[in-house]
């Protein structure tokens, strides 16, 4: 076989089959380099019902290939949309078939439930609860030739072919340890997963653009919207067309002659030749444009003090997150546990982290506010677990 299955008539079939079985398992096969925005190559889809169970991989590449019958299974919230890792696979169908993606059900962060690692990858989760090897030779091929080759169709379906399976172990496993709903809120936040170039967000994460002045700032943000529009016009990384940094030593130096751009460090030539009146158009609007002043901190500043009360939060969270068989990430970052210490330090509100939201509040987070209040006392009991009690008061 050396192309996908004809693809119009069988996902009509396939996205019936997935309505009656209420599941719906898929991947996709992309390569983003050299490009502005990630190119979708496959999509591999398997349902399960009655009549056995059935993988279709579809060339997203054929020419009018109506993707409305997968688009409208995916928005459908009866359908449960089983992914490993999908965050990429939910952005990229939600640009490509211009949908949302309900329900999903992300093996890999159900994994993290379920005892196993966060990060656990497609194979080793097989391997650790289906006991199934397979073969990853050819995970990083040019799916965006054609006509594909054997090996490489063979690997895409394996990719889904027990997806379902897994599911269903791992579904298993969580409704045993209770967790079953913990992950499912987990995997909602992959609804909104999105592969959108933001100007905004991008100009924020510029380096050191909060110590450029207000003028310099409305230049940098000119040029970040320039780079995105020549970057996507002609399908190339926008990085090619213009570095952060550069933007960043432009917008301080604001040039108005190409002598004086010439002498900006990080503009390669290959630019200046064919973009050079331009740039110095797009900072000449920058600034004429109203200033951007800079925004305000977002977090409360550390302190010294806070590296032990940090330390002891996460020996807390790594506790309970063990005892509950969830994997440590799932529960708390450093920056989170930072950003509680500052706040029980300076007395402010809770801050808006994971750690005090939906079920990792319920597993550990009034617990460890709590804690760092001096409400609560820890101490080390039988069988080393820490045990929280309330605070001894001394005369």
């Amino acid at each position: 076989m050396s192309r996908p299955e004809p693809s119009s008539a069988q996902l009509d079939q396939l996205a019936a089959r997935a309505r009656l079985a209420k599941r719906l398992g898929l991947d996709t096969e992309f390569v983003g380099e050299g490009r502005y925005r990630t190119l979708l190559c496959l999509i591999q889809l398997v349902v399960e019902d009655a009549d056995g169970l059935d993988v279709l991989v579809i060339d997203t590449l054929e020419d009018g290939l109506d993707l409305g019958p997968l688009a409208a299974v995916l928005a459908d919230p009866e359908i449960t949309i089983v992914v490993h890792a999908g965050r990429q696979d939910v952005a990229l169908l939600r640009r490509c078939a211009q949908t949302e993606v309900n329900s999903i059900f992300d093996t890999q962060v159900a994994a993290g439930f379920a005892g196993l690692s966060a990060q656990a990858g497609y194979d080793t989760l097989l391997r650790e609860l289906l006991d199934v090897r397979v073969q990853k030779s050819a995970s990083y091929t040019r799916w965006d030739r054609r006509p594909l080759n054997v090996e490489q169709l063979a690997y895409a379906r394996e990719d889904v072919l027990h997806l379902l399976e897994m599911a269903v172990e791992l579904e298993r496993r969580l409704n045993a340890s209770g967790r079953l709903e913990w992950a499912l809120e987990e995997c909602r936040y992959l609804e909104q997963a999105s592969d959108v170039r933001d100007a905004d967000q991008l100009f924020a994460r510029l380096p050191r653009i909060n110590s450029a002045s207000p003028s310099q700032r409305a230049i940098a943000y000119e040029l970040v919207v320039y780079r995105e529009q020549v970057a996507e016009q002609q399908n190339r990384p926008a990085a090619t067309v213009l570095s952060d940094m550069a933007i960043v030593e432009l917008a301080k130096r604001a040039p108005r002659t190409s002598e004086q751009l010439e002498q900006i460090r990080g503009v390669n030539p290959g630019s200046l030749r064919r973009r050079g009146v331009d740039l110095l158009a797009v900072i000449a609007d920058g600034a004429r444009r109203s200033a951007i002043a800079t925004e305000e901190r977002q977090h409360d500043p550390s302190s010294p003090i806070d590296a032990p009360q940090i330390a002891l939060a996460e020996a807390l969270v790594r506790a309970r997150a063990l005892e509950a068989g969830l994997a440590y990430e799932l529960v708390a970052a450093r920056a989170d546990l930072a950003a509680i210490v500052a706040s029980v330090r300076l007395g402010k509100p809770d801050p808006t982290v994971r750690t005090l939201g939906g079920w990792r509040r319920e597993l550990v987070g009034d617990e460890l506010l709590a804690t760092l209040r001096g409400e609560r006392s820890l101490s080390v009991g039988p069988g080393g677990r820490l045990d929280i009690g309330p605070a001894t008061v001394t005369g």
